[in-house]
């Protein structure tokens, strides 16, 4: 690309300041991206890099308490008292729940139907499990 500046010989014209397309040889002004003759790209688009502040002052502390007000409960002792002594309730006096344990006692383990839904429900619990 050349730069020419002044007037034109040939046209009898003054140019300013201007270059020519590197692929049709047309004038374009000097400091023009975009050829506007053929439409394509005669220099770089430079975009000044932003300048990026990251002012992080996070002094937030974790306050999450679920868990420490409850006690910890072994999942593998639940699952063993449900299953050999579920119709008398004993994973639910395990757990702290007594009322339930005598619900389970008076009506044998809510007729099975109860057992059989604790037994899954703490399969899937996680160890230790919170109640």
């Amino acid at each position: 690309m050349e730069q020419n500046t002044g007037v034109n010989p040939a046209a009898g014209e003054n140019t300013g300041n201007t270059k020519f397309c590197q692929h049709c040889g047309g004038t374009i002004p000097a400091d023009a991206v975009l050829c506007t003759h053929c439409g394509r790209q005669v220099g770089q688009v430079t975009a000044p890099q932003p300048q990026v502040v990251i002012n992080n002052s996070n002094v937030n502390t974790n306050n999450n308490n679920i868990g420490m007000l409850k006690k910890p409960k072994n999942k593998w002792t639940a699952l063993l008292l449900c299953l050999f002594l579920g119709g008398v309730g004993a994973h639910k006096f395990y757990e702290g729940k007594v009322g339930m344990g005598i619900l389970y006692i008076l009506t044998i383990g809510l007729f099975g139907i109860g057992v059989v839904v604790d037994l899954i429900a703490i399969l899937f619990k996680p160890n230790p499990y919170y109640v």
